[in-house]
């Protein structure tokens, strides 16, 4: 058990650092590549394996296998009790492998193949934990996930007007073009149900059922994220409408979930919020034409949310697999550096200053505020910001700073140290990494010029952001959580705006309910009367009379011998 997460640990590791070294190089002589090989001929059309190496794809590559290698190493004590240890290990393999393959491919066949592999591995990984609960959260995960795989089939469909699917070589010559803007509107939806935007994102808290190790994954840097470097990928294709609309959808996610993270209890459940809202944002400054800054936060975001993740299963270990916040508090006293790790984590998602999040956070809107756009999409993103701190200081006021309210008998203590060693690893580059990532990967500096209160507009949310959080946490800490409950706008804005209820249970009623209506009254009514069953009845009585023929065939041949006699003696009278 503890030999094959060590193997793949520093295998992984290994990987990383290697390909971290590579995209570097690339990265220095502004170098890419591409490799091609034929599978198949058929007619004008040809398969084709292809793989594109560039700074972009060797880096992301980097990132993942750095999280995947710390989780799988997180996992080796986290998971130290199950015994089917190793296929889980071999599943997040294969989940990595399925992200690669995405990542490398410049030709829309080879993305299916990851793709899907991230769908179907996903789905495994989710339903690992064999309940009803996790049973629904898998299959609403699967079937949301199956709406993109048909939007990138047919756009697959469409991309062989151009006799290839290798989509680099037409993207920016064929922008114009009918069938690359249907092409870009399907890829677009393809991604909106993968990153979970608007109205596709039920899953995302859904797939919380999944094994913390798992959500430390997916949520920081392979599923959630494919969707965003898929649209990276895409960008040159992309009108100007179509990125408006993205735009919208974006900011509205970020919105969204913002606000339903400050009505949630659930500690995974904050936390997956939480990335929704940071993807929104990464789709809101990837559709105002930013690819880098929006590459840039994406891979700040998956440093401090794998590490929000390994603090949150710590914790989860620790107090007997609790999730709800509302009985943690005064962690720091049994789980100081646990705690700890953790705040730096959520400082840097808030965006103070210095840590990794600060340098993509606040260039994004910063950025956006020097870009001509309209009142409404200024004050979203700044309100998203602010409720961003807002539930990050409730978490920490509900976990940190309030009463302990679990079992009087407990036995908390940091003993996990294998666990405590990856997350030190993951806190380090949370505190180095955005620097870091600046200075390689911004040749050249952003020119922000804006006005002081401007600049200072984003510190001014985080501060007003944080005064609301620690308001609100006091005001539903003091009452009591029924009378919380029976506050409609709490259940409306915790279960994202009625989302889950619209995206399945409206979606799957009506459906179900007229198949039941049509089974009932057709296909055991009706046709069931007409058709078999009758048919049935006919061949029953036709047979039953021939048996009963067969079974007298003495007495009926004497009775029609003797009805022939008479008929004879009637006639020849």
């Amino acid at each position: 058990m503890v030999s094959i997460c060590l193997v793949y640990s520093s295998m992984f590791l290994l990987f990383s650092i290697s390909l971290f070294l590579i995209s570097l190089y690339f990265m220095i002589l502004d170098y890419s590549m591409m490799v091609e090989f034929e599978l198949l001929s058929i007619n004008y059309t040809s398969i084709e394996m292809m793989f594109l190496l560039d700074w972009m794809s060797l880096l992301f590559m980097s990132f993942v296998l750095f999280i995947s290698s710390m989780v799988v190493y997180y996992s080796m004590e986290y998971m130290g009790g199950d015994m089917n240890i190793n296929r889980f290990i071999l599943l997040v393999s294969m989940f990595v492998l399925s992200m690669m393959m995405m990542i490398i491919s410049p030709n829309l066949i080879s993305i299916l193949i990851g793709w899907d592999g991230l769908g179907l591995v996903s789905y495994c990984l989710v339903i690992y934990y064999q309940n009803e609960k996790s049973s629904n959260a898998g299959m609403i995960t699967a079937l949301t996930n199956r709406i993109g795989d048909v939007a990138l089939l047919l756009a697959i469909v469409w991309m062989m007007n151009y006799s290839s699917w290798n989509f680099l070589l037409y993207l920016e010559y064929m922008k114009n073009d009918f069938s690359m803007s249907l092409i870009s509107i399907l890829v677009t939806i393809a991604a909106m149900t993968k990153s979970a935007q608007i109205p596709f994102s039920s899953w995302l808290p859904a797939a919380m059922a999944a094994p913390t190790p798992v959500s430390s994954l997916v949520h920081s840097s392979t599923l959630v994220t494919a969707g965003v470097y898929l649209l990276i990928r895409f960008n040159l294709c992309m009108s100007y409408s179509l990125m408006m609309f993205l735009l919208l959808i974006g900011s509205m996610t970020m919105f969204m979930a913002g606000l339903g993270a400050n009505f949630e209890f659930d500690l995974k459940k904050i936390i997956a919020l939480s990335t929704l809202s940071q993807l929104g944002l990464m789709m809101s400054i990837l559709s105002l034409g930013e690819i880098t800054l929006a590459f840039y936060h994406l891979l700040t975001h998956a440093l401090f949310k794998a590490t929000l993740f390994m603090c949150a299963g710590n914790m989860i270990h620790s107090m007997n697999n609790c999730q709800d916040i509302r009985y943690m508090g005064n962690l720091v006293i049994q789980l100081p550096l646990t705690c700890t790790i953790f705040n730096v984590s959520n400082l840097s998602l808030c965006g103070l200053p210095f840590l990794s999040g600060f340098y993509s956070k606040d260039l994004v809107l910063e950025f956006m505020s020097m870009s001509y756009m309209n009142l409404f999409i200024y004050i979203v993103f700044y309100i998203s910001t602010g409720l961003t701190v807002s539930y990050t200081l409730r978490l920490i006021y509900y976990t940190i700073l309030g009463n302990f309210n679990f079992y009087s008998l407990n036995l908390l203590e940091e003993s996990n140290y294998v666990m405590l060693k990856s997350m030190l690893v993951l806190v380090i580059s949370v505190c180095f990494g955005g620097s870091l990532l600046m200075w390689v990967m911004m040749k050249t500096p952003y020119f922000i010029c804006l006005t002081n209160l401007m600049k200072f507009m984003t510190l001014i949310v985080i501060v007003i952001g944080a005064i609301l959080g620690y308001e609100t946490s006091k005001f539903s800490l003091n009452y009591s959580i029924k009378s919380l409950n029976k506050l409609n706008y709490s259940l409306f804005f915790s279960s994202m705006w009625n989302m889950p209820v619209l995206s399945t249970y409206m979606v799957n009623y009506y459906p179900l309910f007229w198949s039941k209506f049509l089974f009932k009254s057709l296909d055991q009514g009706w046709l069931e009367y007409i058709g078999s069953q009758n048919l049935y009845n006919n061949l029953k009585s036709s047979s039953m009379f021939m048996q009963f023929l067969f079974n007298n065939n003495l007495k009926v041949y004497l009775m029609m011998l003797v009805f022939m006699l008479i008929v004879l003696i009637l006639m020849f009278v």
